[in-house]
């Protein structure tokens, strides 16, 4: 099967490279986001042993009956547990489809030390410092990340980490139930439907499995995402591609529904959205960088409404 052209990027030598080395990296990434808006990063530091540890924790929650866990269900759209059947992403495209075949845990940041939601499972309290120290790392590399896409663009370092001092990153675990436990998908419906995401930039540790990552190619349509191990899987938002004037494309994606020649495969996956300041003004970058004009907007305002569209 074709694969989309998505570049391997390795940043561990990016704080000490030259001058040369930081613009053949910064030239892979502008490459590769043009094409596709995905890119697989290796060399980020993070722990090895964190993935299995919040999965383990995440998968103990999920484990819970369902009343237990609607006590910690989501108020604010933002945070909390979601249910199946609360969930249509590829409502955020307009496209009338069932809900979505997974259940959620989604953790977003108000300040450094506040985590929302304000109540956490007391029979899991692992899950709590787990996410704490995956959004801590996730953070710290989306800036570097978007240091280098800066570079890529012809820009001063911190164009986009200067609006990102303070954190409005956001978590969310997604749990992927077997086929034996959801019975056959729809028509229509998937563990995630067709979407592109709405931020600056996502970073996804993900477990390769047959019902799985899917990235849009322009060329070949519907294609397996890449996998490799001890990568992490990077794709931009509508935001960034607002902001680059088209320049860059937010990558569509979706994950296909539990496979029938797979009954027992389960998959978790963990998500880190990091987007800019609530009152950052989005002006699409000029050309001969961007591509296309828009209307400045509101980060906050832009967000808010797109987050709106996928919940009841």
């Amino acid at each position: 099967m074709h694969r989309p052209a998505i570049d391997v990027i390795d940043l561990s030598g990016w704080s000490g490279a030259d001058r040369d080395a930081r613009e053949q990296l910064a030239s892979a990434v502008d490459r590769s986001l043009q094409a596709t808006g995905f890119l697989l990063v290796r060399g980020h530091g993070l722990d090895p042993h964190l993935p299995d540890r919040l999965r383990a924790a995440a998968r103990a929650f999920f484990a819970l009956p369902d009343e237990t866990k609607a006590r910690y269900a989501q108020q604010d759209g933002r945070s909390g547990w979601f249910g199946r059947d609360q969930v249509t992403t590829a409502a955020s495209e307009g496209t009338v489809t069932p809900p979505d075949l997974k259940e959620s845990w989604a953790a977003a940041f108000e300040t450094r030390t506040q985590l929302l939601p304000d109540r956490w499972p007391a029979r899991v309290p692992l899950l709590r410092p787990y996410v704490t120290e995956f959004a801590d790392r996730m953070r710290a590399l989306s800036d570097t990340l978007l240091q280098i896409m800066a570079t890529a663009l012809g820009q001063p370092a911190d164009y986009f980490t200067r609006h990102t001092t303070h954190p409005n990153g956001n978590v969310l675990i997604n749990w992927y139930p077997p086929r034996h436990t959801t019975g056959p998908a729809r028509p229509g419906q998937f563990r995630i439907g067709a979407h592109t995401d709405f931020g600056l930039l996502t970073l996804l540790d993900r477990q390769n499995g047959r019902g799985g990552l899917q990235v849009h190619d322009a060329a070949a349509g519907w294609q397996d995402a890449p996998w490799q191990p001890d990568t992490l899987t990077l794709n931009i938002g509508d935001l960034m591609q607002r902001w680059s004037g088209d320049r860059w494309h937010s990558g569509r994606h979706r994950v296909l529904p539990p496979p029938p020649d797979a009954p027992a495969e389960e998959l978790t996956s963990l998500v880190y959205f990091h987007t800019c300041a609530p009152d950052t003004p989005i002006t699409p970058l000029p050309a001969p960088v961007g591509r296309r004009q828009y209307e400045t907007v509101r980060a906050g305002d832009w967000m808010r409404d797109k987050l709106r569209s996928i919940s009841p």
